[in-house]
């Protein structure tokens, strides 16, 4: 199979099949946006409280309602000029498209220092991204007023548009902040000007592809994809593709140093690290895939993205990179080709020196990498993933939260976000007494019925992104569900962010052990042994929580933030074991192969000198590519770019070539067991470790 991809004749058929995809898929790939899904359905848990009171609300409303609140403030007192200017806009507003129903106000505060006015805007489960034109035509509207009278748009409406803004070109900056750091990385691991260019042209290739497929699987088959997914899916096919293409490249340099034909070199590169690239990718995918089951739509809508992404990159790199690489010949390593016959120097390069030290005493290293590791995972007792307030969710201060500061001084803090309570009409008093009895509602409005069910709405007496809101939709729901008969259900915004903690939770308790258990097959299938996947897993969850632990205490002490997502541990855990697992299995599948030849002690030994530098690169793209989150303004991505880009270092810095290494050679034959590896013996070790001591005979063909 090897040999159909970088035949002499064959090479050129790939190329044309690929220049033929990519002219069909680049057309679909452009138009991906069109078919995400960012309403607050795309968000939810799908059978959530939160979830079927948004259902209900359709009977009363044709389309989503999102209210913007519109604050006028005059710290000295509002005057009549600022009255008739509030009422003036308010009448305005009714005019805006996207405006529907009732503007509500202005109603003044208690404390006569400001006005407030609620506008509904009418979104559509398509045009959720409108909304930033209807706020943005409000804002318009209120223009310049009286001398001195502030004016701030905040509330739902408010909060959406800062969202959509920070998401806004997300696509392209990521695209063009990631393919910045992997060439430029690239540039310094080749050391070549023009080798680096096949690795991004055939990851360019693999996104476009994977955007195209998941632009048709949205269209005709329900695929959720939401501005999230789509960015992580950027992130993820050019640091997982170039991974799995710096793997190829560094065994086809070790292949050209034996085979005078680049097209045999090649051959035997497919087959030697084939094996490795594709089980790495099937884990990352079928871990990837396990996100389904997520109670949150789109943690559950990032599973199936993000594998169909891994497979299509996994194409490339082992199709189109392999065609490039024996289209172009040696000149592409220009300045050190790596000529027939030349040495390996890996087998005398600094991940050999490094195996040499680590070899004069592997339990003393192992046991000290193990307890710094767990020093750094005292960081854990700092982190605080229990939600991030709306306040809190930006890395700068945004116009939505400098009113909602505004909109706290002078009303009650819940204003404009309300409790939402539906139930049977029939015992609507009930319902209405239980909702308004409950403890931090300051108030219901008038019922709304319609076919036989009845809507309150209520204002919190606290801010309605606080931990206490939460605590109050919770009070209200245990006294609206006791309502006999009433059938009744709590929902709105505070209720959303409630049900969609709640559901992270879970998912946290359902799913890592899930991931840690296929991990843990795929590795035992792999490696053919107990004893190896088993201590791989667990170098693996004391690398997770080291970078957890070490993540914590620079956001809180370093960068300021206020806590992490109660997503972000999922998140963290699923891209650094299912991506971290591709280091595990090309450290030892070599050592495996290394050691049926030259036994335990060298095999380890070996896979280490030949594996170490590629596997460092590795690590460096993907952390570089993972940083790139961190160029939004949106603390949840810069907190899960940063512990990821960390978590991969350490991986690939410290636990795969020191502690993993130390493992192997302490354990020795043990750690291959029930295989009959362990029985291999050791070989008299030379002077040098050689890269592969079996003499190759020259073609006469390059």
């Amino acid at each position: 199979m090897a040999k159909l991809v970088c035949g002499r004749w064959s090479k050129w058929i790939v190329l044309a099949l690929w220049l033929g995809v990519l002219a069909i898929a680049g057309p679909m790939a452009g138009k991906l946006t069109e078919v995400q899904k960012n309403d607050n359905s795309a968000w939810l848990p799908g059978g959530a409280e939160a979830t079927q009171v948004l259902e209900l609300q359709a009977r009363f409303q044709s389309d989503d309602i999102v209210p913007a609140v519109i604050v006028y403030e005059r710290p000295s007192g509002i005057t009549p000029a600022d009255t008739a200017k509030a009422t003036a806009d308010v009448a305005a507003f009714g005019r805006i498209d996207g405006v529907t129903g009732q503007v509500v106000g202005p109603i003044p505060a208690k404390d006569g220092q400001a006005l407030q006015v609620v506008a509904p805007i009418r979104v559509d489960a398509d045009g959720w991204d409108q909304i930033v034109g209807v706020v943005d035509a409000i804002k318009e509207t209120t223009g310049s007023g009286p001398a001195g009278l502030g004016v701030h748009l905040t509330g739902p409406a408010g909060n959406a548009a800062d969202s959509a803004k920070a998401f806004e070109g997300v696509d392209s900056a990521l695209l063009l902040t990631t393919l910045a750091i992997v060439t430029i990385i690239l540039l310094i691991t080749y050391r070549s000007p023009i080798l680096w260019l096949l690795p991004i042209i055939s990851a360019g290739a693999a996104l476009i592809g994977s955007q195209a497929l998941i632009y048709l699987l949205a269209k005709n088959a329900g695929l959720v994809v939401n501005a999230q997914s789509a960015g992580i899916l950027t992130v993820l096919v050019f640091g997982a593709g170039t991974d799995y293409a710096l793997l190829l490249v560094a065994r086809y340099r070790e292949e050209l140093r034996r085979h005078d034909d680049r097209h045999e070199a090649m051959a035997l590169a497919l087959h030697r690290s084939g094996p490795a690239i594709i089980a790495s990718a099937a884990t990352v995918a079928i871990g990837m895939s396990i996100l389904t089951f997520a109670e949150v739509n789109s943690t559950s809508g990032l599973g199936p993205v993000s594998a169909l992404g891994i497979i299509v990159g996994l194409l490339a790199m082992m199709t189109l990179l392999p065609a490039l690489l024996v289209i172009c010949g040696r000149w592409l390593f220009w300045p050190v080709r790596p000529a027939f016959g030349s040495a390996e120097p890996t087998a005398t390069g600094l991940w050999a020196r490094l195996g040499g030290q680590i070899s004069r005493r592997p339990r003393t290293v192992w046991i000290g990498t193990a307890l710094a590791l767990g020093v750094m995972s005292l960081g854990l007792f700092q982190l605080n993933a229990n939600g991030l307030s709306t306040a809190d969710q930006f890395t700068t201060e945004q116009p939505s939260v400098a009113g909602e500061k505004v909109l706290a001084r002078h009303f009650p803090a819940g204003g404009g976000q309300p409790v939402t309570v539906i139930g049977n009409a029939a015992a609507a008093d009930q319902i209405r007494g239980a909702f308004s009895g409950t403890p931090g509602i300051s108030s219901v409005a008038d019922p709304v019925v319609k076919d036989g069910l009845v809507l309150f709405e209520g204002t919190l007496q606290v801010a309605p992104d606080t931990p206490e809101a939460q605590r109050i939709v919770e009070r209200v729901r245990d006294a609206v569900h006791a309502v006999p008969n009433g059938d009744a259900k709590a929902g709105g915004m505070t209720a959303m962010t409630l049900d969609i903690n709640n559901a992270n939770k879970h998912d946290n308790r359902l799913i890592i052990p899930l991931v840690l258990l296929v991990v843990l097959v795929i590795l035992g299938i792999l490696l053919r042994s107990i004893v190896a996947p088993l201590i791989l897993i667990a170098t693996v969850v004391l690398s997770f929580a080291a970078a957890l632990g070490v993540s914590a205490l620079v956001f809180r002490h370093v960068l300021g933030f206020a806590g992490e997502d109660t997503s972000f541990p999922l998140y963290v855990f699923v891209f650094l074991v299912a991506l971290g697992i591709d280091y595990n299995i090309f450290l030892m599948t070599r050592v495996r192969e290394e050691t049926q030849q030259h036994g335990t002690r060298r095999g380890a030994l070996i896979g280490l000198a030949a594996t170490g530098g590629v596997i460092t690169s590795a690590g460096i793209v993907l952390a570089g590519t993972f940083a790139a989150l961190a160029s939004l303004p949106l603390v949840a991505f810069a907190e899960i770019g940063f512990a990821v880009a960390f978590g991969v270092l350490l991986d690939t810095l410290v636990v795969r070539s020191v502690l993993v290494t130390a493992l192997n050679l302490d354990l020795g034959g043990r750690m291959w067991w029930p295989s009959k590896l362990q029985h291999v013996p050791d070989a008299p070790e030379p002077a040098a470790v050689p890269a592969d001591p079996e003499p190759q005979v020259p073609s006469t063909v390059n």
